[in-house]
């Protein structure tokens, strides 16, 4: 595994956690939450070993606060510099962070009552700050 200073540890971590926060603050619901913060951390298991490394070190992810146009852009931001890093640190991860960040999305909006068109939206936008068409 490539060595990643901790800063490059946080964004991969917080792009992962803030994209699944994205999708879940698409379509709110206090009960809904706790259904889909499980099925996004789940999908985190499937990761390579190497990823979930990533994922795990450093304790809790570091979220961006402010509005919610700040916080969306800053996720996303998040996401595209996680690529970035990936690409030049560890290219063999690069697929497989935006493979497990995906499913994570997708298994949050299903996770309560079907997936909202505000979800299906915030997937569309992480899957863009990812790479993924």
């Amino acid at each position: 595994m490539a060595a990643y200073s901790d800063e490059e540890r946080d964004t991969v971590r917080s792009a992962a956690f803030g994209a699944v926060a994205l999708v879940s603050k698409a379509d709110p619901g206090f009960f809904a939450m706790f259904k889909e913060s499980m099925a996004g951390s789940k999908a985190f298991t499937t990761a390579s070993p190497e990823l979930q490394e990533l994922l795990k070190s450093g304790g809790m992810p570091n979220l961006p606060k402010g509005d919610s146009d700040e916080i969306d852009k800053s996720i996303l931001s998040s996401v595209e510099r996680a690529v970035a890093i990936l690409q030049q640190k560890g290219p063999d991860e690069v697929e497989g962070f935006r493979a497990v960040v995906v499913d994570a999305c997708n298994k949050v909006a299903e996770a309560s009552k079907g997936v909202a068109p505000a979800e299906t939206e915030a997937i569309g936008k992480v899957k863009s700050a990812l790479g993924v068409s």
